[in-house]
């Protein structure tokens, strides 16, 4: 894994994120997860993320992200989901509707996010405790 450097970092931070639609509902098909890939993109590289993958299933879907570290997890988030959603709404209102009508949001309020890659824990602690104290 490459990192990438800012004007005073160098970082290599990997998130994998999972949107939850509200309720749960079924309400994903195949021509809505392709039109979601491409926002994702979209909006990832606005923030200066990079997308490195990207599928789902009816009630879900997957985002592993390169993160930049001028923004915060919640701010992502926040930024994808609501853009996400409002695109959805305006493209595919019929099959939105299926499942959601009045103001309940298309996604869940939560999410999951993890931090991926790199070495594991273990090998980074030994890694830290082997270095030299003056």
């Amino acid at each position: 894994m490459k990192a990438r450097k800012g004007s005073h970092s160098v970082f290599s931070v990997r998130l994998h994120f999972v949107f939850v639609t509200h309720y749960r509902r079924k309400a994903l098909n195949a021509t809505m997860l392709d039109r979601l890939k491409g926002m994702v993109k979209q909006v990832s590289e606005k923030m200066g993320c990079e997308l490195i993958e990207f599928n789902g299933e009816t009630d879900h879907i997957h985002i592993l992200l390169d993160f930049h570290p001028k923004n915060s997890i919640a701010s992502v988030v926040g930024s994808l989901k609501s853009s996400t959603a409002r695109m959805l709404k305006k493209e595919f209102p019929q099959e939105v509707q299926k499942h959601y009508w009045g103001k309940v949001s298309f996604w869940s309020n939560s999410y999951y996010v993890a931090s991926c890659g790199g070495a594991p824990i273990d090998v980074l602690k030994t890694y830290i405790q082997s270095q030299e104290s003056p």
